[in-house]
C-alpha cells in the first residue's frame, strides 16, 4: 500500500508513487465538545484584504456592544490589531454552531459600522484550547501581540483590548 508524501518528497523505494497531500485553502471548522471539560476557543478573524482599519475607539465600541448582546458564544479575552483580531470564547445560550455565530457578529458589526467599505474577510480560524492553562499562555502570547508589531512598548498600553465575560476553564 502506497503511502502519501508531501509535496518534495519521493516514494520510498520499492514504492509507487502517491499522490501529494493536498494544501489546505481554508481551516477546517467544528468544535468538539468533551462532556464534563470547558470549551474555550481561540479566534482569530483577518480584516478584508488585511486593510489596516480595525484598531480604532468607534470599531471597539461596536465590537464590545455586538459580542456582550450575541450571547450564543461568550467572548472572554480579545485583542483588536489594525488588520485582525483575536478572541476566545465559549458556548453560551442558546446553543449555536461557531460559524454561524462568527457570521452573525460580523454582520452586526457590519450593520452598525458607518463606513461600508470596512469588511471581515468571509473566513476565520479557530482552535480548541486543550487544556486550562492554554488560556493563560495563548492569552499571554495574544496580548503582546502590539508590542511585538511595535504599536506600544507595553501591553497595557494598548487601548483595543479587554474582556467580555469571564471564561473559566
Amino acid at each position: 500500500m502506497s503511502t502519501p508524501y508531501r509535496e518534495g518528497e519521493a516514494p520510498r523505494e520499492g514504492e509507487a508513487p502517491a499522490e501529494p497531500r493536498p494544501s489546505r485553502r481554508h481551516p477546517d471548522h467544528g468544535i468538539l465538545e468533551i462532556p464534563n471539560q470547558s470549551t474555550i476557543i481561540f479566534l482569530t478573524v483577518c480584516t478584508k484584504g488585511r486593510s489596516p482599519w480595525l484598531a480604532a475607539e468607534e470599531h471597539h465600541a461596536i465590537l464590545r456592544s455586538v459580542w456582550s448582546e450575541a450571547t450564543a458564544w461568550l467572548v472572554g479575552r480579545y485583542v483588536l490589531m489594525p488588520d485582525h483580531l483575536h478572541l476566545f470564547a465559549a458556548p453560551g445560550n442558546p446553543e449555536l454552531p461557531l460559524e454561524n455565530w462568527v457570521k452573525y457578529w460580523k454582520s452586526q458589526f457590519s450593520k452598525a459600522n458607518p463606513n461600508k467599505g470596512q469588511r471581515f474577510q468571509t473566513d476565520h480560524w479557530d482552535t480548541r484550547l486543550r487544556q486550562g492553562d492554554s488560556y493563560d499562555e495563548k492569552w499571554a502570547y495574544v496580548v503582546n501581540n502590539p508590542v511585538r508589531h511595535k504599536l506600544v512598548a507595553q501591553p497595557e498600553d494598548w487601548p483595543y483590548q479587554g474582556v467580555i465575560f469571564d471564561l473559566v476553564w
